[in-house]
């Protein structure tokens, strides 16, 4: 099956970890593109089953994917922008990683007359995610993604 890996971890070479490195980057990013295009169903799919997420702003953890999926789609509808950076994999074996990286949020509001949005004056807002991504029959999953922020608002 493409994209899967089948090497024990400690016989795995340098291009198969790059490999890995490569689809948990590409994870990220895609979540990223989704979030922005609040496309909430791909961001819940990103998640295995039985997941965990803390947003970057606080509250209680949220378990599971339909309960991720739920919290999504509670959420009000803002024009918004993530830029991720300074992603860094730590390849644990072929179906392991973790990964941590910096979050910049822009927000904003659509103006009434429609146009650019206005940014928020909370905004931006900077923060890091830490990742524990497995490798399902359906790709590269968040089994556990963990939000904070580095600054106050």
């Amino acid at each position: 099956m493409a994209g899967r890996m089948s090497y024990a971890p400690h016989a795995m070479g340098e291009h198969d970890r790059r490999a890995v490195e490569a689809d948990v980057a590409r994870l990220i990013q895609e979540y990223t593109w989704a979030n922005d295009a609040q496309d909430w169903h791909k961001c819940a799919s990103l998640y295995t089953e039985d997941a965990v997420f803390r947003r970057p702003s606080g509250g209680d953890a949220i378990v599971g994917r339909q309960a991720i999926l739920d919290g999504f789609l509670a959420r009000p509808a803002r024009a918004q922008r993530h830029t991720i950076a300074n992603i860094l994999v730590d390849v644990q074996g072929p179906a392991t990683a973790s990964a941590k990286s910096v979050i910049v949020l822009y927000m904003g509001d659509v103006p009434e007359e429609g146009g650019l949005p206005v940014q928020d004056a909370k905004s931006p807002l900077i923060g890091t995610f830490t990742d524990r991504c497995v490798l399902t029959p359906d790709g590269w999953r968040f089994a556990e993604r963990v939000g904070a922020l580095d600054f106050r608002p």
